[in-house]
């Protein structure tokens, strides 16, 4: 297989060595990236705040809301008591390593999303656990939250983000597309999950296309874009990138 560099991105920066081999653009001085900070991080129509306890009662109030679709490709859940929502996520913090946020939308805990796969020798991460109510779901906030961890990630030197998500999972791969994420390819025989086989799609956005994610995003959040009764005037979907 040969690679046609005619259609390459100029933003890769190819060049070549001495030995007049292609290498990657120079990335100098790079040290890797740390540990995203444990802060919380505000929107217009929604905040996220790090983990603790204090919010599974009301994780599990909203949960409960769903007839239990939510579930099908999440590898936790229903759940049956606020304890076990608590036990399910710090499960997952302290066995996984994932960072997890609560996001509220009018100040009730409404879904979490949890930053994981942290390789920061390379600037990393992969927002993943993205679990989000009935009351979350299809909203302004639920954008704006996705909006808020991928500039969190962004500002802090991250050079990749990544979207992983069971290739029949049609909405999370809709999902992934609308908010910017381009398509990388699918692992077969990935994992087994809920006893079944799961094909993972991996979707990205790379520290060279952020620009122009975040310029489209923060287009369709303004509030010029939206009525008096929070009706979008103009969807995401047609708003180009770049």
């Amino acid at each position: 297989m040969t690679v046609n560099f005619d259609t390459v991105s100029p933003s890769l920066g190819i060049r070549d060595n001495a030995f007049g081999d292609p290498v990657g653009k120079a990335i100098p001085d790079w040290k890797g990236c740390q540990r995203l900070p444990d802060v919380e991080l505000t929107g217009r129509t929604c905040r996220l705040a790090p983990y603790d306890e204090t919010y599974a009662h009301g994780l599990f109030e909203a949960y409960a809301q769903d007839e239990g679709h939510m579930w099908s490709y999440l590898p936790y859940g229903p759940f049956d008591s606020p304890h076990s929502v608590n036990v399910s996520i710090q499960k997952h913090q302290n066995n996984r390593d994932f960072h997890t946020f609560v996001i509220l939308k009018d100040e009730q805990p409404v879904g979490h999303a949890s930053f994981m796969r942290y390789d920061l020798a390379n600037g990393s991460v992969e927002i993943g656990g993205v679990t989000y109510s009935p009351a979350l779901q299809r909203s302004t906030a639920a954008t704006e939250a996705m909006y808020l961890m991928m500039k969190h990630a962004f500002s802090h030197g991250y050079r990749r983000y990544e979207w992983k998500c069971n290739q029949l999972n049609m909405p999370s791969s809709l999902a992934a597309l609308r908010l910017g994420f381009s398509f990388e390819g699918v692992f077969r025989n990935h994992q087994v999950a809920r006893e079944g086989r799961r094909d993972t799609a991996w979707y990205s956005v790379i520290v060279e296309e952020w620009p122009q994610v975040r310029a489209r995003l923060e287009s369709w959040l303004s509030p010029e874009n939206f009525s008096v009764d929070g009706r979008q005037k103009k969807a995401l979907r047609d708003i180009p990138i770049g």
